[in-house]
C-alpha cells in the first residue's frame, strides 16, 4: 500500500551538510514540520560527492529515500508523490528541469517549488541556462517558495510568471543553537562559509585585513573549497569542514562573529543566510555586510553590526563595550527565537500552503450561495 505523506520535497541534499547550506535549512525546517505534526518524505539524489560525506544518513524527524535518476525517480516513488497532499521540488536538484516535468505529469495534488537561491536562479534564467530550472517551468508551480524576500517576490511574479511567490527564509533549529552555560570565547572573530570567488573579497575586507592590523586578536574561518593560495595571516585559524552538530560550539566560541553575503543576494535583498540565524540564536553579536532589507530583519545597532571596511571591524573589535556587545547579542537572539526557528518556519509554510485550498473553498461556497 503507496504510504501517504503530508509534503514530499525533492531537494539538493539533506544527508550531506558538505559544501551546501542546502542541508541544513532542510533540517531545521522539515524538524520543524514534525514538530508540527506533519509526515514528510525527502527524496535525494545519490551523487558520489554527498555519498562520501553523509553526516546525517537516517534522520529522525521525516523519512529520507534515495534515487540514483530521474526514471528510478518517477519508477520508485511515482505512486507517493501521486498521493501526497503536496511535493516540494527545491533549488539546484540535479536535472531539475527534467525532475519538474516528470513530477508535474505526475499530477500531485499541490507542486511547489523552494528556492533556497533566488537570486542566483533568477540571473541562470536570465542568461538562459536551465538546467535545475526552465523559465517556462516557473508559472507551472502552485507557490513558488523563496528564500528571498522583498522585491524578489514581485519580480518573480511579474517578471517570470510565479502564480504566487512567497517568501520562505531559512531558518534555525532553536534546540541546537542556543547560548553557552559558560561562554569562554577562544575566537575574537570568525566566519564560517564555503568559499566563494565573489564573498572572497569580502572575506578579505573584513577579516584577513582586520587579522593583519590586530595580530594580537585571534580570528577563525571554517568552510571548505578554500584555494591554497590564500595567504592567510598567523593569527587567523582554518577549519576545513564544521559539521552542522559543531556549529553552535563554533558560534559560542567567539567574541563577533563575521556574516557576508553573496554579491547575487547583496543586489536582490531581502535575502539572510542561515548563518546568521544560527549564530544570532547562540547569543553571539553579528558583524555583518550590508544589504537591503537586513536592517527589516534585524535593526543596525540593535541586533547587529554593519560594516563597510576593515576599519569598521577593528573599531567594534578593539571599543565597542561589552554591554553593547551583550545587549545586541540578547536583543538578535530574541528576534530570532519569535520568528526564525525551524518551527516558525514550518508554521509559515503550512499557512501558505494552506490559503489557497481556503481560497478555493470560499469560491465554492460563493459559487453556490
Amino acid at each position: 500500500m503507496t504510504q501517504r505523506y503530508d509534503l514530499v520535497f525533492i531537494g539538493l541534499s539533506l544527508s550531506s551538510s558538505w559544501g551546501n547550506g542546502h542541508a541544513t535549512t532542510y533540517r531545521a525546517l522539515l524538524r520543524g514540520l514534525k514538530a508540527e505534526g506533519k509526515r514528510v518524505l525527502f527524496l535525494e539524489r545519490d551523487v558520489p560527492w554527498y555519498a562520501a560525506n553523509r553526516d546525517l544518513a537516517v534522520p529522525d524527524f521525516c523519512d529520507l529515500r534515495l534515487y540514483d535518476s530521474v526514471d528510478e525517480l518517477v519508477s520508485g516513488h511515482g505512486e507517493t508523490l501521486f498521493a501526497a497532499r503536496t511535493v516540494v521540488v527545491g533549488s539546484y536538484v540535479p536535472e531539475g528541469r527534467k525532475v519538474i516535468d516528470a513530477v508535474a505529469a505526475i499530477g500531485p495534488t499541490q507542486l511547489c517549488f523552494y528556492d533556497i537561491d533566488t537570486p542566483v536562479t533568477m540571473d541562470l534564467l536570465l542568461r538562459g541556462e536551465e538546467d535545475c530550472l526552465a523559465r517556462r517551468q516557473v508559472p507551472l508551480f502552485d507557490i513558488y517558495f523563496s528564500f528571498a524576500g522583498g522585491e524578489v517576490l514581485e519580480r518573480l511574479e511579474r517578471e517570470f510568471g510565479a502564480q504566487r511567490a512567497v517568501a520562505l527564509y531559512c531558518s534555525v533549529d532553536a534546540e541546537r543553537h542556543a547560548p553557552a552555560a559558560d561562554p569562554t570565547p577562544k575566537w575574537d572573530l570568525g566566519y564560517l562559509g564555503t568559499y566563494s570567488d565573489d564573498r572572497q573579497p569580502k572575506l578579505e575586507a573584513l577579516l584577513i585585513e582586520p587579522a593583519r592590523r590586530l595580530p594580537d586578536m585571534r580570528f577563525v574561518v571554517a568552510g571548505s573549497q578554500y584555494p591554497d593560495d590564500i595567504d592567510w595571516p598567523a593569527n587567523v585559524e582554518r577549519i576545513e569542514h564544521l559539521p552542522p552538530d559543531l556549529h553552535a560550539g563554533f558560534y559560542q566560541s567567539q567574541r563577533f562573529t563575521l556574516n557576508v553575503t553573496r554579491a547575487d543576494m547583496v543586489a536582490a535583498g531581502w535575502s539572510p543566510s542561515v548563518r546568521l540565524f544560527e549564530a544570532a540564536a547562540c547569543h553571539t553579536p553579528i558583524i555583518s555586510d550590508f544589504w537591503r532589507g537586513l536592517d527589516e530583519l534585524l535593526p543596525e545597532d540593535e541586533a547587529v553590526l554593519i560594516a563597510r571596511d576593515a576599519g569598521d571591524v577593528v573599531t567594534i573589535l578593539t571599543a565597542l563595550s561589552n554591554s553593547h556587545r551583550e545587549d545586541i547579542a540578547r536583543r538578535a537572539a530574541a528576534i530570532v527565537r519569535q520568528d526564525h526557528t525551524g518551527q516558525a518556519r514550518a508554521r509559515d509554510l503550512v499557512a501558505a500552503l494552506a490559503a489557497p485550498v481556503m481560497e478555493r473553498r470560499a469560491a465554492v461556497a460563493g459559487a453556490r450561495a
